[in-house]
């Protein structure tokens, strides 16, 4: 099956990027101190803004805008994988999937990604609010303030939302993917 991608140079992009077999490789803070510090090196050499982002144990949503004339985001992905494969405990490198194993496949990250061009400013704030809500979604925190690996302290002090927000309820039907 050959996927499309929509590249678009300059674009916005929502982004989900699971574990491989949804492992919690992120429940540590010292590894999502490995994935933050493998954005940081790629971002250096291939630049890109990360308008919001939020690391959950076993799986991450972020928003990037890219360079005017840059639609790579692709390589970026793949930067940023293996330099964290490549930096992170290499007892997380054991794969659980033992087709990858007898490849000699490290097996952290699932092989695709789920990548949704942003069409417009109310698409952004959806998903905005989409990635900031998860914790809560999933039952981490009761209020999105509450989880520690996520770009919405930023919009708070920024005065874009209340500490307040995320808390209870919300429908996001359409939005995300996992």
């Amino acid at each position: 099956m050959r996927y499309r991608r929509a590249f678009i140079p300059g674009g916005s992009f929502f982004f989900t990027v699971v574990t491989e077999q949804r492992r919690p490789l992120f429940a540590s803070a010292d590894t999502v101190e490995i994935l933050r510090a493998a954005f940081r090196a790629v971002r250096a050499t291939r630049p890109f803004e990360v308008d919001a982002i939020v690391v959950l144990p076993d799986h991450l949503h972020c928003i990037w805008m890219l360079p005017p004339g840059d639609a790579d985001f692709a390589m970026r992905w793949r930067l940023i994988k293996t330099w964290f494969t490549k930096h992170c405990d290499p007892a997380l490198r054991t794969a659980p999937n033992h087709a990858r194993t007898a490849k000699q496949e490290q097996a952290l990250w699932q092989h695709r990604y789920w990548e949704h061009a942003l069409r417009d400013e109310a698409d952004v704030i959806q998903h905005v609010e989409y990635i900031h809500f998860n914790p809560v979604k999933h039952g981490l925190v009761s209020s999105a303030i509450e989880w520690p690996y996520s770009s919405f302290r930023r919009y708070v002090e920024a005065g874009i939302y209340p500490a307040e927000w995320g808390q209870g309820a919300m429908d996001f039907e359409g939005v995300g993917h996992e």
